[in-house]
């Protein structure tokens, strides 16, 4: 039996979130297989709510004839979403998980879902090399003043000579700068921001990074030449390039602010490919105006930003590839899957990681505050129904803890009602 209760790291107090800042990396290809501890399991069925268009391959995760897949359905076991804002939805009371096929979780309402003991999935690192492909343009684009100078051809009149002649008078507005010898400050070391730091390395740029939380996977992933910041406000003082790759929380909502911006070399460039909120826009228009920024390429047009001369606004392409789409709905089919059948937990934005290998047919999962003697009362409801633990693991994150038991012989389904009645047991259910 192993208990880790989640401790606390001051340096990570400005990246306090719902969920960690950097997910463990799944394995290659981008799912989990189910047979090297799937143990033969009952038949069940399994309904599943789809309230955006899901990727085929993803789909295809779920096998037909235990899964029923559709956008209109009673008594979901599972919701399944991309976009779709869930915050306004009413939540069947029969949903057991939520699963996002992406990264961010800001249109699921997570604490809600915490307090009923559903866990939230998401696909840590499927969409990263999509997202890294494009902030890699955004630099090209803002170093040389492509999208610029496109404009300015587009708007040329004349004949061809007149063309040209006009092409020789104003280029010159748009001579740019090349990226070697140049520093790019990352803030955020995720699985986008690893993949970010380390093409900037090959491409013979100066690399600093910032994460007060990065996991030792993501530490083994990240070049040794990337260099550590010693702060916030260290990395924008020393870069020429800044980009972000942080969730949006209430910490780090307006981390690129006025103050930052100040900090930054004159004539500095800014990037933005994780959330809109994380950079003040007022900010970011006032630097623009003074010289302090020379360009800000985001993937958030807003009606400030999308007419500026000096901004390159996208429509959200970040992940917009058909390959992250793939990968992000393969993910989170896989990992639903796995949580529906075997009660494993993988790549959950409010529950902790918890994979126990199945010894046996008979498995309960029960969800519950994470307060103390919840695993002495679980063993002794069991103990007293004379029902042997074969194998156990409890873990907890936060304000939940989470614990799945293998027993030697069936929990029948009054043993089952007891668990649920225990004082603090948040949901549990048999496997």
């Amino acid at each position: 039996m192993k208990r880790v209760t989640a401790g606390h790291d001051p340096l990570s107090a400005f990246f306090t979130t719902p969920y960690p800042l950097i997910a463990t990396p799944s394995p290659s290809p981008l799912h989990y297989p189910l047979t090297a501890n799937h143990y033969s399991l009952p038949p069940m069925s399994y309904k599943i709510l789809t309230l955006n268009n899901i990727s085929v391959r993803g789909l295809e995760r779920l096998p037909r004839d235990r899964y029923e897949v559709a956008s209109e359905i009673g008594h979901p076991d599972a919701i399944l979403l991309r976009s779709a804002d869930m915050h306004a939805m009413e939540i069947p009371s029969s949903v057991l998980a939520v699963a996002r096929a992406g990264a961010g979780t800001n249109n699921v309402p997570v604490a809600k879902l915490s307090h009923r003991g559903v866990p939230v999935f998401n696909a840590p690192g499927a969409n990263a090399n999509a997202v890294k492909e494009l902030v890699l343009a955004g630099l090209f684009l803002s170093a040389r003043n492509i999208c610029q100078a496109w404009g300015f051809v587009r708007s040329l009149e004349g004949d061809d000579h007149a063309v040209e002649e006009a092409i020789e008078k104003g280029k010159k507005k748009f001579v740019g700068h090349e990226l070697p010898s140049r520093t790019l400050g990352v803030v955020g070391l995720g699985a986008i921001g690893v993949e970010v730091a380390n093409a900037a390395l090959a491409l013979g740029m100066k690399v600093l990074g910032y994460d007060p939380q990065i996991t030792v996977q993501r530490a083994w992933q990240l070049s040794s030449g990337v260099e550590q910041a010693l702060s916030l406000d260290d990395l924008f003082a020393r870069s020429d390039i800044v980009t972000v790759h942080v969730p949006l929380n209430d910490a780090t909502r307006g981390l690129v602010n006025e103050a930052r911006i100040r900090l930054m070399r004159r004539g500095s460039s800014l990037l933005n490919f994780a959330r809109a909120q994380i950079v003040d826009e007022a900010a970011v228009l006032a630097g623009l105006e003074q010289g302090q920024l020379s360009t800000y390429v985001c993937d958030f047009p807003t009606r400030a930003v999308k007419d500026h001369p000096r901004v390159v606004a996208l429509p959200h392409l970040g992940a917009s590839t058909g390959e992250a789409e793939e990968n992000c709905a393969v993910m989170v089919a896989d990992t639903l899957r796995d949580y529906l059948e075997n009660g494993n937990v993988r790549n959950s934005v409010n529950f902790p990681e918890a994979v126990l290998p199945r010894v046996g047919e008979n498995r309960v999962a029960i969800s519950n505050d994470n307060v103390p003697n919840m695993v002495g009362q679980i063993s002794t409801c069991l103990a007293e129904a004379k029902l042997n633990i074969a194998d156990l693991l409890n873990k907890s994150r936060g304000d939940i803890a989470y614990t799945l038991i293998d027993t030697d012989a069936p929990i029948p389904a009054e043993v089952l009602g007891r668990l649920r009645a225990i004082p603090g047991v948040l949901a549990a259910r048999l496997l």
